[in-house]
C-alpha cells in the first residue's frame, strides 16, 4: 500500500507545480522519484536499515545494504503512517521525506529516462526497438557486476556495467544516446 500512497502523494504534488510540465515529463519525474533507487536513497538517509529484521541468511548476505529492501521498507513505513495517520500526515512525511529529492530532480534533470527516449528515438528514427544483452556477469550472486550492451539491428550502440542488470542496461542506453547523437552531428 505504501508505494501507492507515495506514487499518489508524488503525482499530485507534481501535477500542481507551476511550471506547467508536459505529462510525458511529469511522468518521467514520477518514475524517477518512486524508483527503487530514491527509495532506498531515502531509507538510507533516515537509517531505516538499522530497524529492519532480518533473517540469518539476508543478514549474511548484507540484506541491510539491499535497494529492494530499503525500498520495502520505507513503502512500508509510508503505507504505515497512512493507515494511522490518514492521507495528510501520509503527505506531511513524504514531503518530509523526499522533498531533497523533488527539488534536486527538478533542477537538475535527473529524472530522464534514457531507455524510453532511446526506444522512442530508435523507433523514430529507424522503426526498430532497441535490444539488450548481459555479455559478461561478474561476481559471486549477491555481489553480481553485470556488462550490457544495447544492440539496433545487430549493431552494437553503447556497453555499460552495473551493479544491477537494470542499472547497466540504463548506462548502456545512455552512451548509445550519445552516439546517435554523434552520427546526427556528421
Amino acid at each position: 500500500m505504501g508505494d501507492s500512497v507515495i506514487g499518489l502523494i508524488i503525482v499530485e504534488y507534481l501535477f500542481l507545480l507551476r511550471d506547467n510540465y508536459p505529462e510525458s515529463v511529469l511522468a518521467k519525474m514520477k518514475s524517477y522519484l518512486v524508483s527503487e533507487a530514491v527509495l532506498a536513497d531515502i531509507a538510507g538517509t533516515i537509517s531505516l536499515d538499522r530497524y529492519i529484521f532480518l533473517g540469518k541468511g539476508e543478514e549474511s548476505t548484507g540484506g541491510r545494504g539491499k535497494k529492494s529492501i530499503l525500498s520495502d521498507a520505507l513503502e512500508a513505513v509510508i503505507g504505515a503512517v497512512y493507515l494511522d495517520g490518514g492521507l495528510e500526515k501520509a503527505r506531511e512525511t513524504v514531503f518530509n521525506f523526499f522533498r531533497d529529492k523533488i527539488e534536486g530532480a527538478i533542477r537538475s534533470g535527473e529524472f530522464y529516462d534514457y531507455k524510453t527516449e532511446l526506444q522512442e528515438k530508435t523507433q523514430f528514427l529507424y522503426s526498430k526497438l532497441p535490444e539488450y544483452r548481459v555479455i559478461k556477469q561478474q561476481g559471486e550472486e549477491h555481489k553480481r557486476v553485470f556488462t550490457v550492451a544495447v544492440f539496433l539491428d545487430g549493431r552494437e550502440l553503447g556497453t555499460a556495467t552495473g551493479k544491477r542488470k537494470k542499472e547497466a542496461e540504463i548506462l548502456a542506453a545512455k552512451k548509445a544516446l550519445e552516439k546517435l547523437a554523434e552520427v546526427d552531428k556528421i
